[in-house]
């Protein structure tokens, strides 16, 4: 019987070694590739790629039309640019077009010409923003829709060259409610001090069913396009609604930016719903945070939000800690979720749907 002790010894150790790997820590941290898909860098120094190289994250930089039209387009992907040149494979790129001009004749043909010297420079995708839906609007004084028929030659475009469509479309859900009544903290914040996008003060705008409604009449037109529904999608408030919009849309993902606390606040009322959700759809979901650098911030201020943003989301994925946050008022549990799961969230999926 001797003889089989070290044979039998050494496989129960190395089965107790493999279980223990089917899960990361916090120490595994600075040692796994991660990417955030959705960061904004609007400035030249290379204070947020050091502090990326540091705890092992790539970087998608994306842009978006707000203030200026086609300047703010041409000025922020040029930032991207500036940001990929100086670590080109720490930063990849997102471009985005305007429509200020929408109601000019050759509008589609700019977009069309602009998006392709893009790709030439290595843009994986475009995104589009709240203002369509929600702000810019035709000649006539309508809000111009995601799913009018003028973009279809552009998402045709888009599609064709392999490249993927990003879309903040709508708000989250708590935008429509009343500040004692929303959910997070955060929201409840950005709303009150922004109050031109708060449609709770605005109800002549379109309802976040009806925004939703728009994105889903896009996508439906365009079942071939790769689309990453940026912040969960606008459908934070409820995985269920938001499983049933991916079963719908097998060419849908969705980001995480900045929607951490509509998570977190769902996990302290059902953590095992949550947690479920993440491991049924764990190949259509993208760890992204929204942040950013202006050149505003210090290098301190820059990192110490880096670091709590990041190291906060990776213990909520990876443990089952205790864990509380300001962005919500209730104490929550991490999901603990396996260490397959978790590469998919932070690297591997951006991979995939951004065609790396």
């Amino acid at each position: 019987m001797i003889k089989y002790l070290f044979p039998i010894f050494f496989l129960s150790n190395l089965m107790a070694f493999g279980q223990q790997e089917e899960w990361y820590t916090m120490e595994n941290y600075p040692e796994v590739k991660k990417m955030d898909v959705h960061i904004h860098l609007n400035t030249d120094r290379a204070f947020f790629l050091e502090k990326a190289k540091e705890d092992n994250f790539r970087l998608i930089n994306v842009c978006l039309e707000k203030d200026d039209g086609w300047n703010d387009v041409y000025r922020k992907f040029r930032y991207g640019q500036l940001q990929h040149e100086q670590s080109p494979h720490t930063v990849a790129m997102v471009t985005a077009f305007a429509v200020a001009d929408w109601e000019e004749e050759n509008w589609q043909s700019r977009v069309i010409s602009w998006l392709d010297s893009c790709f030439e420079q290595g843009a994986l995708g475009v995104k589009v923003w709240k203002n369509i839906g929600m702000v810019s609007r035709d000649a006539a004084g309508n809000l111009i829709q995601i799913d009018d028929a003028r973009f279809d030659p552009i998402f045709q475009f888009i599609q064709d060259q392999d490249k993927t469509l990003m879309g903040h479309l709508g708000e989250p859900k708590n935008c429509w409610l009343p500040l004692d009544s929303m959910t997070t903290n955060n929201n409840r914040r950005y709303f009150e001090s922004h109050p031109e996008y708060y449609m709770y003060l605005h109800p002549e705008m379109p309802s976040h069913k009806d925004l939703m409604e728009a994105r889903d009449r896009m996508l439906a037109k365009n079942p071939n396009l790769r689309f990453v529904g940026a912040h969960l999608g606008s459908l934070e408030y409820d995985v269920d609604v938001l499983a049933r919009t991916l079963d719908r849309f097998p060419n849908m993902s969705v980001d995480l930016a900045a929607r951490m606390g509509n998570l977190f606040y769902q996990t302290a009322n059902d953590r095992e719903k949550v947690r479920n959700f993440l491991i049924n759809y764990q190949d259509r979901i993208l760890y992204g945070t929204d942040l950013g650098d202006d050149g505003k911030r210090s290098r301190e201020e820059l990192s110490q939000a880096m670091e709590i943003t990041w190291k906060r989301d990776w213990e909520y994925f990876v443990t089952d800690n205790e864990m509380e946050s300001e962005l919500i008022d209730k104490p929550f549990k991490g999901l603990h979720l396996p260490k397959e799961v978790v590469d998919k969230v932070f690297y591997e999926n951006a991979v995939q749907w951004f065609g790396m």
